[in-house]
């Protein structure tokens, strides 16, 4: 048995402990809001946060967040009124949606340690999290809106 904190509750899993934390959430619990991309933790899709850090769930075994607090997508608001879920409403960042998850929680570990981002911070937090659609520059404007609107 591996225990996790998962969006605030304690969870128990009786899955081998090399099991990418991916695969649990996505197979094991049902959150499918974090999405596999490649892997290799080369895209971002699959970014969560544990204990408050941005981490690639693709190549972060299970074991490695035993005893820790994990938040997926579904996790960071109960609502989808999260300030970012609301500026990407807002600015109409999706296209085809599939990094969105990820770009969102790698933004919102952001937004959580520094409230009003530069350009460039924000350029250089979100450098790694890869859209196929290029959405980069509604990203970076739903990033800045959601700064300002908090």
């Amino acid at each position: 048995m591996v225990a996790v904190t998962l969006n605030g509750e304690r969870q128990e899993v009786a899955i081998d402990p090399d099991t990418p934390l991916l695969w649990v959430l996505r197979e094991h619990l049902g959150l499918t809001g974090t999405k596999f991309g490649c892997g290799i933790a080369a895209c971002g899709a699959c970014t969560v946060h544990v204990d408050g850090n941005p981490v690639r769930s693709c190549i972060t075994p299970l074991s490695l967040v035993e005893g820790l607090s994990v938040t997926t997508i579904e996790g960071l608001s109960s609502d989808g009124q999260h300030a970012l879920q609301k500026a990407w409403i807002a600015e109409q960042v999706p296209q085809c949606g599939y990094c969105q998850s990820g770009q969102i929680m790698q933004a919102a570990a952001l937004l959580a340690r520094n409230k009003n981002p530069s350009r460039d911070q924000i350029v250089e937090q979100m450098n790694g999290n890869i859209c196929r659609c290029g959405t980069y520059l509604k990203i970076i404007a739903a990033i800045q809106r959601a700064a300002r609107e908090g």
